[in-house]
């Protein structure tokens, strides 16, 4: 091990109205997912275990854990993803389950089989539904076969170039070339005309390869205008699978996600009830168990196509946990230690409106990373204002890992309120030291098109150069 292990003083054990699903498990992560797993498991009477890098070791999650393990220097290939220290940190502090959030190993099947090898229960389906559904284009087979609808695009990869122009050619331009294996916007290219797709195809190519080791594509209609439609899923070991209702996560950058809400101002109740209704269907399709998500496009038709399944808790299921007063952290708990889930789908009902604003450290306009010290810190509070972060005044950004400081959530009774409650709370949002972008989030949401809920996944692309000026706020 890199470190030895530091045991805190004996705690109570918190006072349940249920025996705790498990003794004690390692949460395999770090940040603010690291915390709230062991938030939870504070409130479930489960003893903790954090596992941390070298520029980790005065971390909020280090500090609130019952035990500790470094397992390794800052990069993460050294440390949260080396697979034999977690295991090791695991079996010599007797961690019964392991939490792995979400990035890092919650995603690799292979973890989970050496889980399952080494005696501990992994919080998360089984190891061939990961693989199954990590892959883009067996998890669009296998929806295709389900009855799910899906994006016209290539039946399966496309192996030549020859091979994607004649699929363009029948599905017709634009079209996307997606890396098989791919997640983050890595390896996908957008192509207008068949001139053009043979470059794009390659560098498509070779940046799947050198991101994810794996330079196998597959090809879709590019949708010019979508609506980006999630839908939270909790499934058990007895085959009970009920959704949580949709995220809306349409503002994005890049293909990554800035605001997410809770439900979406898009769709009328009958969308609604087809579309989570599929994901349904879909999470069954895979035998599906533990949290997971459904991710759609939604065209200006009302149409809306298969995307992609996310095995793990999202970074966004506060917005869901906020409207259905479902806690999605602990039934992954519960359901990983074989429970049953603690409600059935008629017990789910959605109440107000709940909005995300992921706070990270980079300069609000030209999106560069801003790490360094937090020398003053102070988070927003009041009615209907939820912080989940694992920042303290005097912590340190790094320069190894994701940027995010805090993810602010507002609930209010409409979406109204969620966003008049949202501005309040960046209003009082005080990070001094590094830059946020913070301040893009207030401009975004005084935005005319934010606030008529008329906004796409494009929809930043064009509104940024006004947003970058002050009062840019679409009139």
């Amino acid at each position: 091990m890199a470190a030895a292990i530091k045991r805190k003083g004996a705690r109570a054990a918190a006072h349940t109205a249920e025996e705790p699903p498990f003794k004690k498990i390692l949460v395999a992560n770090r940040g603010e997912i690291a915390l709230r797993v062991i938030l939870a498991c504070k409130e479930l009477g489960i003893q903790t275990v954090a596992v941390y890098s070298e520029a980790d070791r005065n971390a909020l999650h280090v500090r609130f854990a019952d035990e500790e393990v470094c397992i390794g220097p800052a990069p993460s290939s050294r440390s949260y993803l080396n697979i034999p220290q977690v295991i090791a940190a695991a079996e010599v502090t007797g961690a019964e389950a392991i939490h792995p959030g979400y990035g890092f190993l919650s995603e690799n099947p292979h973890f989970v089989e050496v889980c399952t090898a080494c005696g501990i229960n992994f919080i998360g389906p089984n190891a061939e539904i990961i693989r199954r559904m990590g892959n883009k284009a067996e998890a669009k087979a296998t929806m295709q076969a389900a009855g799910i609808p899906q994006m016209p695009g290539s039946d399966g990869l496309v192996h030549t170039v020859e091979d994607a122009l004649a699929t363009a050619e029948r599905i017709g331009y634009p079209v996307i070339v997606k890396a098989s294996a791919g997640g983050g916007g890595r390896g996908m290219r957008i192509c207008n005309t068949p001139e053009e797709l043979p470059d794009l195809y390659g560098t498509a190519r070779s940046e799947a390869k050198g991101a994810f080791g794996d330079d196998s594509v597959y090809m879709e209609k590019y949708l010019l205008e979508p609506r980006h439609i999630e839908v939270q899923i909790l499934g058990d070991l007895f085959g009970n699978v009920v959704h949580l209702g949709e995220r809306e996560c349409s503002i994005q950058r890049r293909h990554q996600k800035l605001i997410e809400e809770s439900p979406s101002a898009a769709l009328s109740p009958d969308l609604r009830k087809r579309i989570c209704e599929t994901a349904v269907k879909a999470a069954r399709a895979v035998g599906y168990y533990n949290a997971g998500t459904i991710e759609f496009l939604l065209d200006k038709r009302g149409d809306f196509y298969f995307m992609e399944m996310n095995t793990r808790v999202q970074v966004e299921h506060p917005v869901t946990e906020l409207v259905t007063g479902i806690d999605i952290v602990k039934e992954q708990l519960r359901v990983a230690a074989g429970r049953r889930l603690s409600f059935t789908q008629d017990q789910v009902i959605q109440r107000g409106h709940a909005i995300e604003c992921r706070i990270n450290a980079e300069d609000p306009f030209k999106f560069t990373p801003s790490p360094g010290r937090i020398t003053a810190l102070n988070f927003p509070g009041g009615p209907g204002i939820r912080v989940d972060s694992a920042m303290h005044q005097d912590a340190t950004i790094p320069p190894h890992y994701d940027s995010m400081i805090a993810k602010l959530i507002a609930f209010g009774a409409d979406r109204t309120e969620a966003i008049a409650r949202m501005r309040r709370a960046l209003d009082t949002l005080v990070v001094e030291g590094v830059k946020t972008t913070a301040p893009l989030h207030r401009r975004m949401l005084d935005h005319a098109d934010f606030i008529s809920g008329a906004f796409s996944t494009k929809w930043l692309e064009g509104a940024m150069e006004s947003l970058k000026q002050p009062g840019g706020t679409g009139g």
